[in-house]
């Protein structure tokens, strides 16, 4: 398949990180040891991962805690480098992993909405013509003008949501942030992305809710032991999870 028919490309893919405080290796690190090997202290937390992503699918992304399921979106969204293997991503990505990150706790709602707007690549023009629906979207207008530092946590989640929900980007990263907020304010979220997944955009999306990954995702890629261990339809990769890992076992 051409490179031009995928949306994600990624082949052989390894990332290792430190179990000591100073966590994912330096650049002087990198640069000084290139070997497969790991060295004392180090784990793989992916290895050997490999799966193409065509436009307009919907993948969902299963395992247990610690199994490289948020770092493989890290990995996606370029914020990480593999150790090995490549991660080839056509297109931008609208990433709503870490969601509250980037937000300034001095600055009002009104002002960070710019801000975080901009560092996402929107122009001036576009933030001003989505900037009402931003604020309307996340029903903070009676706060626009409050220091972000003292909204709740859920508000916070909701600004961040409404911002980068907003963009435009061919694929959307999801790492379990609809497990987070108000019961209304999910379905709003859900309807948000059905929306999204209707217009044709990409999602790569992390959560350990069946009912969500069934509802949003055709697909799925099991990660366990750090390894892809089955890419398959969603149904059947749920089954095979919780064949592997019962509730309650």
């Amino acid at each position: 398949m051409a490179a031009s028919d995928l949306a994600i490309e990624v082949k052989d893919l390894g990332v290792r990180f430190r179990r000591n405080r100073r966590g994912r290796r330096s650049i002087k690190d990198l640069f000084a040891d290139s070997s497969r090997r790991s060295k004392p202290g180090e784990f793989w937390a992916l290895r050997d991962v490999g799966f193409d992503v065509k436009p307009g699918e919907s993948i969902g992304v299963v395992g247990r805690n610690g199994q490289g399921k948020s770092t493989l979106l890290k990995l996606v969204a370029g914020v990480l480098l593999p150790d090995e293997g490549t991660v080839t991503v056509h297109g931008g990505v609208a990433p709503l992993i870490e969601i509250t990150g980037g937000f300034v706790g001095d600055l009002t709602v009104r002002e960070n909405v710019r801000l975080t707007s901009g560092l996402h690549g929107m122009s001036k023009a576009e933030v001003s013509r989505r900037f009402d629906g931003i604020i309307d979207f996340a029903e903070l207008g009676e706060f626009i003008d409050t220091p972000y530092k003292h909204l709740s946590n859920g508000m916070k989640v909701r600004l961040a949501f409404s911002v980068v929900s907003q963009l435009e980007e061919p694929i959307l990263l999801v790492d379990e942030v609809l497990a987070v907020g108000d019961k209304a304010f999910r379905e709003k979220c859900y309807r948000r992305i059905d929306e999204l997944l209707a217009d044709g955009r990409t999602l790569f999306f992390v959560s350990h809710n069946e009912r969500d990954l069934r509802r949003f995702c055709t697909r799925g890629l099991y990660l366990d032991k750090h390894h892809l261990a089955m890419d398959a339809a969603i149904d059947d990769v749920l089954e095979r999870y919780n064949a592997d890992y019962p509730a309650g076992a």
